[in-house]
């Protein structure tokens, strides 16, 4: 199980220009932040290293070439062949920058394409995650080579040309890293995808920002882990019964469709509801009782019906969507749910029956409710605005924000949304789990956790959490049907870990 107590906030690009505000205000140089910056940087390099190799560092004008030039020094001293390459003049370097060069006595060569021959590691010192332009010139021409050159790659802060907020490469031209180095605290480019991609594995390291400074700056981005939601992860007590644990409810649809509704009733299950339910159109309750042993069937008949079921306050939580079918009449189970006193939980069909008329539903949901749309359905209910976004994040938080509920935004960064602007990204997704059923065993995930009374951001956020972690423990050749069958073990080391 990943470690707990990794840190798990993200900070903004501004975020981290106040983090090093604050270490300056309460004693601590600039200079010092980047001399424990390029020596942890140099520290990585030699542990993965055990003898050295012909290295470059490339550097640029600002702070990033000023940590590359501590990297070169602190490597020279530890017997590596060292090459520095600048973009600019050496005397155009002013601060911090200019007082690391001076420190740097040897060589100086003109960035280019050139520079890189007989390098077997590269250090991407050229800029930060501050960097809000392209890139261009012999920066350009040197990020495009070094892609195609055998050497590896450590990038410091975050790969040149990747824009650190929005986790894309400006332009489309980035360098692309096996390792990146970051400080304090990873930034949204380090998990956003396609950025995740470009950093390749990523490292934190502490170089002397006090921990104090995130009181200051009071993140609102979070990487989705224990950390977020361990402490308030539901688990079962010695004087629990399994009316304590809640009783989950997933809407069927009809008999051609039910197997939707099936798994994200064992993924209800099986995340700890104490009981669990299929509500089943009367012409699909034949099917659904061939199929179920544990989880049980409720027969109704139309909305009507549905609410008669749901006026049993035992049902504190709803999953309708999967399998349900497009259209008025799912848009009336949908009504009839939101009116009900349970946490909800939207997926599938009941989110595209409101395609064209996102605003009817905005006017029913609850912050109870959870919406968990992938891209497809995200686009139907919130047109353009993905599009429009800088980033998944900030998509994520302003859908949220209109429609007054948790929103996932589900995607191998998964951005999982409060509507107090908090947001979980999650990393642990495989590819694996681009496969029929799986949103269907999330949405019962989710489902399951709120009937146990877990706040729905962090029920999202641990139900996705698991997801991705049941998939990679699962591996090659997962189907749906085997999510829900890997949460005991899981289950297990998590109530170890909590």
């Amino acid at each position: 199980m990943p470690e707990s107590r990794i840190p798990n906030e993200i900070i903004t690009v501004a975020e981290m220009y106040a983090a090093d505000r604050y270490a300056a205000q309460h004693g601590i140089p600039s200079r010092t932040l980047m001399e424990n910056a390029g020596r942890a940087v140099a520290n990585e390099i030699t542990k993965r290293h055990a003898q050295p190799i012909p290295a470059l560092v490339m550097c640029g004008p600002g702070n990033n070439g000023g940590d590359g030039f501590v990297v070169a020094r602190m490597l020279k001293t530890r017997g590596w062949k060292v090459r520095v390459a600048l973009l600019g003049a050496r005397d155009a370097l002013k601060g911090d920058a200019a007082f690391q060069a001076a420190q740097w006595a040897d060589e100086v060569l003109p960035l280019s394409p050139g520079v890189l021959a007989d390098a077997k590691l590269v250090v991407d010192g050229l800029f930060g995650s501050g960097l809000a332009r392209p890139l261009d010139g012999a920066a350009r021409d040197t990020v495009l080579a070094l892609n195609d050159h055998p050497a590896q790659v450590v990038a410091i802060d975050v790969p040149s040309g990747l824009h650190g907020d929005f986790g894309k490469a400006l332009d489309g031209v980035c360098v692309v890293a096996d390792t990146t180095m970051t400080f304090f605290r990873e930034k949204p480019a380090h998990v956003l995808m396609p950025g995740r991609i470009a950093c390749g594995h990523v490292v934190l390291a502490q170089i002397g920002i006090p921990e104090e400074a995130l009181e200051s700056i009071k993140p609102s981005i979070f990487i989705n882990g224990m950390r977020l939601w361990g402490r308030e992860f539901p688990r079962p007590g010695p004087l629990g019964h399994k009316y304590s644990r809640g009783h989950a409810v997933v809407v069927s649809g009809p008999p051609h469709a039910t197997g939707a509704a099936r798994l994200a009733a064992r993924g209800a299950l099986r995340i700890g509801a104490g009981l669990v339910s299929v509500a089943s159109p009367l012409d699909s309750v034949t099917v659904n009782a061939m199929h179920l042993t544990a989880i049980m069937v409720k027969p109704f008949d139309g909305p009507g019906g549905l609410t008669e079921l749901l006026k049993d306050k035992r049902f504190n939580a709803v999953a309708i969507g999967p399998g349900c079918g497009t259209g008025p009449a799912t848009r009336k189970l949908v009504e009839t749910v939101l009116r009900s006193e349970a946490a909800v939980v939207l997926d599938a069909d009941a989110l595209t029956s409101y395609a064209g008329d996102p605003e009817a539903l905005f006017k029913v949901l609850r912050p109870s409710t959870v919406l968990t749309p992938h891209e497809g359905e995200f686009e139907r209910l919130f047109p353009e605005l993905l599009e429009h976004s800088a980033s998944r994040v900030e998509a994520a938080r302003t859908a949220a924000a209109k429609a007054k509920c948790v929103v996932v935004l589900k995607g191998p960064d998964s951005a999982i949304a409060s509507p107090d602007g908090r947001v979980a990204i999650s990393n642990n997704a495989p590819p694996t789990l681009a496969t029929a059923g799986s949103g269907d065993v999330l949405g019962g995930f989710v489902t399951g956790l709120l009937a146990q009374h877990m706040e729905p951001f962090k029920a999202a956020a641990a139900a996705v959490w698991l997801h991705g972690l049941a998939a990679t423990e699962f591996g090659a050749g997962l189907i749906a049907e085997d999510l829900p069958e890997q949460l005991p073990a899981l289950l297990r080391r998590l109530y170890e870990e909590i």
